[in-house]
This record gives C-alpha cells, sequence and structure tokens, in this order.
C-alpha cells in the first residue's frame, strides 16, 4: 500500500506540527486541562481535533480502496483532495480572523476523499467496477 504510506507519511508531520501548537499554547496559557477561556489554546485545540477527526478515516478509506485494486490515479485524487483539504482548513481555521473561504474549501477537499473512497469501497464491496 505504497500510496497510502505515502499520505499518511505526508500527513503525519502536520499532525505533529497541530500538535506541538497546542502545547505551546498550553504552556503560554498555563492551562493543562481544557482551554481555561484562553481563545487562542481554544482554537488551536478544534484545528487539531478536526484533523484528528476525519484524517484517520480518510486514510482508512484510502487504504481500503487501495488494498480494492482501485487505480492509481484514484489513490492520487483522494490523496491530495485529503492532504491538501487538511492544510487548508488547518491554516485557514488558525488564524485570529478566520478565513471562512479556506475552511470552507478544506473541508469540501476533506469530503470529497472520504466520499470518495466510501463509493470505490462500496461499489467493490458489491463488484461493480470503478474505473479512472
Amino acid at each position: 500500500m505504497t500510496i497510502t504510506a505515502l499520505y499518511a507519511g505526508l500527513l503525519a508531520p502536520i499532525l505533529v506540527f497541530l500538535s506541538v501548537r497546542v502545547i505551546g499554547q498550553r504552556r503560554s496559557a498555563r492551562v493543562a486541562i481544557g482551554h481555561g477561556e484562553d481563545k487562542a489554546l481554544l482554537r488551536r485545540m478544534r484545528v487539531h481535533a478536526n484533523f484528528i477527526e476525519y484524517v484517520p478515516m480518510a486514510l482508512i478509506l484510502l487504504a481500503l480502496a487501495e488494498n480494492l485494486k482501485t487505480t492509481p490515479l484514484l489513490l492520487h485524487v483522494m490523496g491530495l483532495a485529503l492532504l491538501v483539504g487538511r492544510v487548508l482548513h488547518a491554516y485557514g481555521v488558525s488564524q485570529d480572523h478566520e478565513n471562512l473561504n479556506l475552511r470552507v474549501t478544506g473541508m469540501a477537499l476533506t469530503f470529497t476523499a472520504i466520499m470518495l473512497g466510501a463509493i470505490y469501497c462500496l461499489a467493490a464491496s458489491f463488484g461493480v467496477p470503478i474505473r479512472l
């Protein structure tokens, strides 16, 4: 599963970066649990949590689609949509004056990756070939 491994490898450093940002703000605000009414910490926590909420399912679907022998083109479309979507969303939401366009585009790309994976996995489960 080299294509899934590629995108998991590209997404992992983003997770670490988002985690380190939360830790840094926790230290700065001196908040061990929760967000302590610190708006910057809450925003960083939500960016991190949103990443965690969507990336695992998308990677599972990507891995399943790869295992089901989908075309490399479709796998890369899914992987790139996920990667770009997560970066746009994280950047857009991380801003003090949130960029709603980046947030929405990021979520749309993330949902695209998840739905492509779901459709392919369901089609393959029922023996319906999908080729790009």
